[in-house]
């Protein structure tokens, strides 16, 4: 079983600033936590990875997501918690003894070798009889359609056919676990689309537990049975991609994933009886049945709230929010109209090509309405959801 088990892991980086210089306050650039012991770039991350599953790890440069990949790796050391590989607590086990293969952003390809040569040389150091390794390697080259190219160098080779010599090295280790550390992130948009296509069709072929890392939310949405949210350190949000899409836990959630980003307004949040109903800008909406029925649950009471809107659920109608377009961007099967509210709020509206009728230039006048099933409300003290826990 290769299942992964995170309790309540930490990292924590020892604090190098000159002790001198400690009575000098300095903004920090990020918001993580700093204590006596140093900065913590990750905080008890508690996480049940089951076997053969595909987790993504996602957030923003800084939130701890390749710490935490490195920390499973063994290429950092764990500061608290416990981590397990298939039953095993390998917090202090080598990372050539965690059966583990770990796939990098760079490459991390021997320049003087052959394609052949790279994905062997694991092998070979583990003393592999040699009709095994050219069986494993061959056979990850055709998985992977790099066959052609098993004589040539790296340098004669293309970002994404040396991207897939790296999967191909990890492949022929036959791990238990499959570490990617933003994989794709050095490709043009055109390959890192086939290759995202390539490592979806890879994990149908091998079936093993993959624990992929990106900043990219697309890359997110497509490849993980479940999507982990961090945010400075903390698991913000954990859940299979439409859960996160259609129930968002905070508002950094929510404007996370998602694109274009969800549009936020003031508003306020009107209870009557068992109804919940959000105004905004004069327009007032009754929230839908399993969404009001949630709020009575938790006994959420009348107050001023975030409301958020995805572009996608806002149509355009005779009556609404008023807003004069700023920008019209034709995207082909669609129209991203950039609108500016009376209150001065930025909002985007997606609007089908096939029922777009008007021309929307710049000053044009929009009114727009959304429906209550689509409708998110976030708390102003805290941006949580105010359905969730």
């Amino acid at each position: 079983m290769a299942k992964v088990i995170l309790k309540d892991i930490t990292k924590i980086y020892p604090n190098t600033q000159d002790k001198k210089k400690k009575g000098k306050k300095t903004e920090p650039k990020s918001k993580l936590q700093v204590t006596d012991e140093g900065v913590v770039a990750v905080q008890k991350f508690n996480l049940d990875i089951a076997d053969k599953e595909f987790i993504v790890l996602v957030g923003p440069s800084g939130c701890g997501k390749s710490t935490t990949l490195r920390m499973i790796a063994g290429l950092e050391d764990i500061s608290g918690g416990e981590l397990y590989i298939g039953d095993k607590l390998v917090n202090d086990v080598e990372p050539k003894n965690r059966d583990i293969a770990m796939v990098f952003q760079s490459y991390a390809l021997y320049p003087h070798m052959t394609v052949y040569e790279n994905m062997a040389f694991s092998l070979k150091i583990k003393k592999v009889p040699k009709d095994e390794i050219d069986k494993k390697v061959r056979e990850a080259a055709e998985i992977l359609d790099i066959t052609q190219y098993l004589d040539r160098k790296p340098k004669a080779l293309s970002g994404g056919q040396r991207q897939r010599v790296a999967i191909g090295r990890a492949i022929v280790r036959d791990p238990a676990v499959f570490l990617m550390d933003e994989p794709l992130s050095n490709l043009d948009a055109k390959l890192r689309n086939q290759m995202r296509a390539e490592i979806i069709k890879l994990r149908e072929r091998i079936n093993t537990t993959f624990i992929y890392v990106t900043h990219d939310q697309t890359e997110a949405m497509t490849l993980g049975d479940r999507i982990v949210i961090m945010k400075d350190g903390f698991i913000q949000q954990i859940g299979t991609p439409q859960e996160v899409f259609d129930h968002p836990a905070n508002l950094f959630v929510a404007g996370f994933i998602g694109m274009p980003q969800m549009n936020t307004f003031d508003a306020k949040l009107v209870r009557e009886g068992d109804k919940y109903f959000v105004e905004v800008l004069d327009v007032k909406v009754e929230l839908a049945e399993d969404k009001c029925a949630r709020l009575a649950a938790r006994n959420v009471q009348n107050q001023d709230v975030i409301l958020g809107v995805r572009p996608q659920h806002i149509v355009l109608t005779d009556k609404g929010i008023e807003g004069t377009v700023d920008v019209s961007e034709m995207m082909g099967s669609e129209v991203h109209l950039h609108a500016k509210t009376k209150d001065g709020k930025d909002i985007v509206v997606i609007v089908p090509t096939e029922k777009n009728g008007l021309d929307f230039g710049m000053g044009s006048e929009v009114n727009m309405i959304f429906g209550g099933n689509v409708a998110h409300v976030f708390s102003k003290e805290d941006e949580r959801n105010l359905e969730w826990e």
